[in-house]
């Protein structure tokens, strides 16, 4: 069904005149009639009869009408949405990121972003998740950006390093490794050990740390964020190795600097390739990419 045609069929129900709305519309009267005879001849039935020089509804034109209207409205509301969500002052940015991200990085970039744009109409949706994910949620387009480790041989996501995470050995208050103010991972060993669920990208990276000093992680607790693991160790469950985020020196533990193996972990944002992205979505990239050190030289092995 011609979208045309149903504005001309809404604007001649209104004026019931053909002369008068083929000159609203500026179209030609035979193009008018035109149209209404198509669409009458689609649905079957006559949507006008005569009254004299003008035209009026019949009772299906009429019933007709609401959903014509109806539609169109709604339709209109959908343009202006789409406008509004996709113009160079205003739109809607989807963020999804990892979990150690959430209580400081997130939080600063998006304030200072809006702050700098305070004569424009920005909005966000937060989710944190894991690496997999927020990879699997850009695919599927739920997000416009993400902040992860990065997937190798992802052919479908660009890549671009933002910033890097120290890993730590996080044990209750006065525990045995407490003395330690550096520590080698091998020290660790022999203690339970609170772990990322598979499913995180930080699991593989401390399992590749284990391996490497020919160890395997004791594990009593498997956890999917930071908090959750962070309050079993406050709670003596065990102990952990994870990201030195900065809610940390708020609970009742000691955090030790992790010396070997020589590592460097790199968070990323991670975007689709070659899709369209709103113009705020590129405003934002571009805001990051300025505003961190990801031309930061790496001179320590690195792992995702």
């Amino acid at each position: 069904m011609n979208l045309n045609h149903l504005q001309y069929f809404v604007k001649l129900a209104h004026l019931e005149h053909y002369t008068k709305a083929a000159k609203d519309l500026d179209i030609t009267q035979p193009s008018l009639s035109h149209a209404i005879s198509s669409l009458e001849e689609e649905l079957g039935t006559k949507l006008f009869e005569k009254q004299g020089r003008n035209v009026s509804l019949t009772k299906y034109g009429k019933i007709f009408l609401k959903y014509v209207e109806k539609s169109l409205d709604y339709l209109q509301e959908g343009v202006d949405k789409t406008k509004a969500l996709t113009c160079a002052t205003s739109g809607l940015i989807d963020l999804g990121y990892i979990y150690t991200l959430e209580t400081e990085f997130v939080p600063l970039m998006v304030r200072k972003f809006l702050d700098s744009n305070k004569d424009k109409s920005f909005g966000f949706t937060f989710s944190s998740n894991n690496t997999k994910s927020i990879i699997e949620r850009l695919k599927n387009e739920k997000y416009d950006i993400g902040f992860c480790s990065k997937v190798k041989d992802d052919k479908d996501i660009e890549f671009i390093k933002i910033k890097q995470e120290e890993l730590v050995v996080v044990v209750p208050k006065n525990h045995e490794l407490s003395k330690y103010k550096e520590i080698d991972l091998i020290k660790t060993a022999s203690y339970n050990q609170i772990a990322f669920t598979k499913s995180s990208g930080l699991r593989k990276v401390i399992d590749d740390l284990f391996k490497e000093i020919d160890k395997k992680q004791i594990i009593s607790y498997e956890v999917e964020n930071d908090s959750s693991m962070a309050g079993l160790v406050s709670g003596g469950f065990g102990i952990a190795i994870m990201p030195n985020i900065p809610f940390l020196k708020n609970l009742n533990l000691d955090i030790i600097k992790l010396k070997s193996p020589v590592y460097s972990r790199n968070i990323y944002m991670a975007k689709l390739k070659n899709k369209y992205l709103s113009p705020a979505v590129e405003q934002f990239s571009k805001f990051i990419i300025e505003n961190c050190d990801s031309k930061e030289k790496i001179e320590t092995k690195n792992i995702y």
